[in-house]
């Protein structure tokens, strides 16, 4: 099994096939293509990964979701990384099904552009009857996999350190509070009052932009939802550690209050 130090330097260049390559032969991870649209002459889909962890019978659903900007390459890095390290360490996942969607984005990952090919911010696009084949694709996906929680994984070019977003259940900031706090360890938090446009609470923020990826309205009960931002000028290792750490702390809290909820 190839190092995630070594897989994301092999991804310098920029290629899909090379990053999602590790992923599939990793044992005891399911590999999905969602969808089949074309852009120009190439057949593009989104890749699924899932793994269920031990003593999952009625497993908490968790999707994660990287690179819907395709210039934020360090979310699908820590996605193959916490795979690898699922396989590794299968009880960081006990009591979970994780859902992990590494490259939202293909065209823009390749291109390494914010934008799809088509030119359009994909991230603007949820719940607004996009055309775009990626929004449909990643809409279904959120109608029908009925996630207890949401993790997005992006990258802030105009921030000297990592933050999040918090909305959906009310739990949210209690998960994204220590997640911040671990991750802090390997990157600075950014504790401005204002962070990119939005009021700001010690690296948290509590709005988002219209048409982000987002739970449907409609889904019961409230997924918790957190989006977590690195800076974009760090080190990718430093990123991607960072990143990864987030992730570990958010599913381990989460499934401590779970424990906790149930013995009440």
């Amino acid at each position: 099994m190839k190092s995630s130090e070594t897989s994301i330097a092999e991804n310098d260049g920029r290629s899909l096939e090379t990053l999602l390559a590790q992923v599939r032969t990793l044992p005891g991870i399911k590999a999905d293509l969602l969808g089949d649209f074309e852009v120009g002459a190439t057949k593009y889909s989104i890749p699924r990964f899932s793994f269920l962890g031990p003593k999952s019978s009625d497993p908490i659903r968790i999707g994660i979701f990287g690179t819907i900007h395709g210039d934020e390459p360090a979310g699908a890095f820590a996605i193959a990384r916490f795979l690898e390290n699922l396989v590794r360490e299968p009880g960081l996942a006990e009591g979970y099904q994780v859902y992990a969607y590494p490259v939202c984005n293909p065209t823009g990952f390749e291109d390494n552009t914010r934008f799809s090919r088509s030119g359009r911010d994909l991230n603007r696009e949820f719940w607004k009857n996009s055309a775009e084949a990626e929004v449909q694709i990643l809409e279904n996906e959120l109608r029908t996999q009925h996630f207890h929680g949401l993790i997005q994984l992006h990258a802030d070019d105009t921030s000297e350190g990592i933050y999040g977003f918090v909305r959906g259940a009310t739990l949210t900031e209690n998960l994204l509070r220590p997640a911040l706090r671990e991750a802090g360890k390997i990157l600075p938090r950014n504790n401005n009052a204002l962070i990119d446009g939005f009021a700001a609470l010690e690296g948290m923020i509590y709005d988002v932009y219209e048409g982000i990826l987002t739970a449907p309205t409609e889904v019961q009960p409230v997924p918790f939802e957190i989006i977590f931002e690195t800076p974009h000028g760090a080190p990718m290792d430093l990123q991607v550690a960072a990143l990864d750490a987030a992730i570990r702390t958010i599913l381990q809290e989460y499934r401590g209050m779970i424990s906790f909820a149930q013995n009440i």
